[in-house]
């Protein structure tokens, strides 16, 4: 499950398992997007890394730290990637611990050379299946940010730019897109419905509620509290929402004027969740209670102001087959995929005979389980996890 109760988003997606295929985008996509959802503004100290590093290069040249057959991988292009995964996971509230430095760019490294490898062996329909998935995580990403301009200013923060950002979509998923071909990985209906079949427990879905949210925040993007004054200002605005909700107005209507939370102004404001979701408990005790097309009071929480209208209740059932397949058939190939990766990897870098020509990163030895295997394209995380 996707959750994060920040700032903008104090609710968190249901189960997997019935969302679109095309929301299951490439690891990228979802390390970038988990990261912009709190970022708030840029960050003065990755720009200043930025800067030095940009002194440091025309002081002194801009060398490859690694190379194979047709590629090479500049010391500019790995400062960059491991500036923007500092930068998203400070967004986050992690940091790197110091004596994990060398060895996570080492790890990044790794990624670039693997992503140039595979990219020597592209073809036609490769960039074509690259582009698709690319474009389509943009477009998420889009509907996360709100707009190009709220993306622009939340990659700044990351330390990209949003040309940047869909080149290294496009790499990445082209990439991808290199190593489906090649594996070869088939996943038949057959298999789908023996998994089906044989975790039926996966496929149980409790009661649920589908709602409509009002929301307006109390707290910044970063988790600092509004103060008093400014809180006064939001709840004046949410009692006005509720009035006008309750005289009849289009709830709609009063997301698009009022919400706060891009992610659900997309939607409408609507989204479902069960009992056991990671849903602030104060949302779960007001829609469980509400009866259809009710409309809740003012609901307080530790990050803003609530309304929630009750569109329907749906009641616990098994998820059929058919609405699940295709997010099935994906795992089952990112799962086979992680049996065959290690071996075709090492393979793919001695054939295109990389060099780390960095001494430094040279003697940092990567564990036997390193997070720079390239899942399939399109599949879910790399545990192959179904559910939470």
């Amino acid at each position: 499950m996707n959750c994060n109760k920040t700032r903008t988003s104090p609710t968190c997606a249901s189960s997997n398992f019935d969302q679109p295929k095309e929301t299951m985008t490439s690891p990228l996509t979802q390390f970038i997007a988990a990261g912009l959802v709190a970022v708030g503004c840029a960050n003065s100290a990755f720009a200043q890394a930025n800067s030095t590093k940009d002194k440091f290069i025309e002081l002194f040249g801009d060398s490859a730290v690694a190379k194979g057959r047709g590629f090479e991988v500049k010391r500019s292009a790995l400062d960059s990637a491991v500036i923007s995964l500092k930068a998203t996971l400070s967004a986050r509230g992690e940091q790197i611990p110091p004596e994990r430095g060398a060895l996570i760019e080492r790890q990044v490294l790794e990624r670039l050379i693997l992503n140039q490898a595979l990219l020597q062996k592209v073809t036609d329909a490769d960039r074509a299946k690259g582009k698709e998935v690319s474009e389509k995580s943009v477009e998420l990403l889009l509907k996360r940010a709100g707009s190009e301009e709220a993306l622009a200013r939340q990659l700044k923060a990351v330390n990209l730019t949003p040309t940047e950002l869909r080149t290294r979509l496009l790499d990445e998923a082209t990439a991808e897109a290199v190593a489906e071909r090649e594996l070869n990985i088939q996943i038949t209906d057959a298999d789908v419905k023996k998994f089906y079949d044989e975790h039926p427990a996966e496929f149980e879905q409790p009661e649920m509620v589908r709602v409509q949210q009002v929301f307006l925040a109390t707290r910044e993007q970063g988790g600092t509290e509004f103060p008093d004054a400014k809180k006064t200002v939001q709840r004046t605005k949410a009692e006005a929402a509720l009035k006008r909700a309750k005289s009849g107005e289009d709830f709609s209507k009063l997301v698009e004027e009022y919400s706060e939370d891009p992610a659900l102004k997309m939607n409408h404001g609507e989204y479902k969740f069960s009992r056991l979701d990671q849903v602030l408990e104060e949302l779960k005790s007001a829609a469980f209670t509400l009866n259809t097309n009710q409309f809740s009071d003012l609901i307080v929480t530790g990050v803003g102001y609530h309304i929630m209208k009750l569109i329907e209740k749906i009641p616990a059932q098994k998820i059929e087959l058919a609405k699940v397949s295709d997010n099935v058939k994906a795992v089952l190939k990112q799962q086979a995929a992680q049996k065959v990766l290690p071996g075709y990897l090492e393979k793919l870098k001695k054939d295109a005979g990389v060099e780390i020509l960095d001494e430094k990163l040279k003697q940092v030895e990567l564990p036997a389980t390193t997070d720079t295997a390239l899942p399939v394209a399109g599949a879910k995380p790399a545990d192959g996890k179904l559910s939470n």
